[in-house]
């Protein structure tokens, strides 16, 4: 089937506008990818392999260890859960192997459990590792999922032109609206174009997807890590224009818990993401998580912020001294009167602390009007960390101290005029 059959096949709709009520703020979670990848072989690593038994087992954790009650409601499982064909009938099939009594019952046992389910899929021909794609098959995929009642689709891009996207993720995301069930939708869209040198067009991403794909992958690592954060920092501005409720960026998963971050970098990732506005959609082996990452991703001041219901996205107004400065708006406690989240990220990793000083003007933080000074909180204080803030030749500052590749995560809530 050539593209220009595709096209117009794609292009055989009226106009229509995502209305699913769906993710007012960013959704929290967990999935299965970075963690654990396309592991098949349950002989060898039954504990690790994409099954039944591994989503049951991190449902049962994501309960009993307090991830439910602090958020995190979502739990998907990504790319290679299907068989290799499709049926008679031209429709998805869960492994049989590690999927024994179908994909239904895996979403019924989240869901008694008070969870929402989530499926990969993509929208090519095949996915990325291989397995059966959507493109010819949309609208018997989309109501297969409402059949087994997924409540979260991501969806892909790979095996399949980019030039057909922009007809395709809205068509796929209509099908998945005719079902009658809702689904929230990951588009891969805008990551896609932006790879092949195409800008997104952000107005339709926006009226037709609930999150979004911005950048790479995420690793398990520092490196990686980081390089989302210096993503995110030179296009934040215009990025958070985009986001807002029932549509954020998502620059992917949280890597916490796993095995390429340190305490303080983990702390950066988690402190960024909230910042953001970002998904935080955990990757990692809840039965196997360091006491003190299980309380930063428990954290109830962080995720608040993160969950602000302002909705608007934070972003980097400014980088200097190998210290990234991150300030988001939030709901104010006193009308009227600003509430911020501030971060200062320490990028460099030479193992030494860095001073930093930042103008009030610097950070775009307005004192013009009925100024009374901050009340400050330290969302994640550290015995090694400081800050101060103090007035010098008319200006406010801040002088802060942050440990290598390390964050300071700060709420500046307004006081009463005088």
């Amino acid at each position: 089937m050539n593209q220009i059959f595709i096209l117009i096949l794609l292009s055989l709709s009226s106009s229509w506008a995502l209305d699913n009520g769906l993710a007012l703020t960013p959704p929290m979670g967990w999935l299965s990818w970075q963690r654990y990848r396309c592991t098949i072989d349950c002989v060898n690593h039954p504990q690790e392999c994409i099954s039944e038994n591994l989503i049951t087992r991190q449902a049962n954790l994501m309960k009993t260890e307090g991830y439910l009650d602090a958020g995190y409601n979502y739990i998907g499982i990504d790319d290679c859960w299907s068989e290799l064909k499709r049926d008679e009938n031209q429709t998805l099939v869960p492994s049989k192997e590690r999927f024994p009594r179908g994909m239904k019952y895996v979403a019924d046992f989240v869901q008694e459990r008070g969870f929402k389910f989530g499926l990969y899929g993509d929208f090519g021909l095949r996915t990325c590792e291989g397995y059966p794609g959507s493109l010819l098959h949309m609208e018997v995929d989309a109501n297969t999922f409402a059949d087994w009642g997924v409540d979260y689709v991501k969806v892909d891009g790979c095996h399949v032109l980019v030039s057909l996207m922009d007809e395709g993720y809205p068509k796929f995301g209509e099908y998945f609206n005719k079902t009658g069930r809702p689904m929230m939708y990951s588009c891969s869209w805008p990551f896609y174009l932006s790879l092949a040198g195409i800008e997104p067009n952000w107005d339709s991403i926006i009226k037709h997807c609930n999150i979004w794909r911005n950048h790479f992958d995420v690793q398990d690592s520092w490196s990686s890590v980081e390089s989302i954060i210096n993503y995110f920092g030179d296009n934040s501005k215009r990025l958070a224009t985009y986001a807002g409720p029932g549509h954020w960026n998502d620059p992917d998963m949280l890597v916490i818990g796993n095995f390429g971050l340190s305490y303080d970098q983990s702390k950066v990732q988690m402190a960024v993401w909230s910042i953001l506005a970002a998904p935080l959609l955990m990757s990692n082996d809840l039965g196997n998580i360091k006491p003190e990452l299980k309380e930063l991703l428990l954290n109830q001041d962080v995720i608040a912020i993160d969950q602000d219901s302002l909705g608007r996205a934070g972003y980097r107004p400014l980088k200097k001294s190998q210290i990234s400065a991150w300030k988001r708006e939030i709901t104010p406690v006193i009308s009227n009167h600003t509430s911020l989240a501030i971060a200062f990220v320490n990028h460099n990793d030479n193992g030494a602390p860095r001073f930093g000083n930042f103008t009030f003007e610097e950070m775009e933080i307005d004192t013009s009007e009925r100024f009374n000074g901050y009340d400050i909180q330290d969302l994640l204080p550290s015995s090694t960390q400081k800050y101060t803030v103090y007035q010098s030749d008319g200006r406010y500052r801040f002088e802060i101290l942050v440990n290598p590749t390390g964050v300071l995560l700060l709420r500046l809530t307004a006081r009463e005029s005088l």
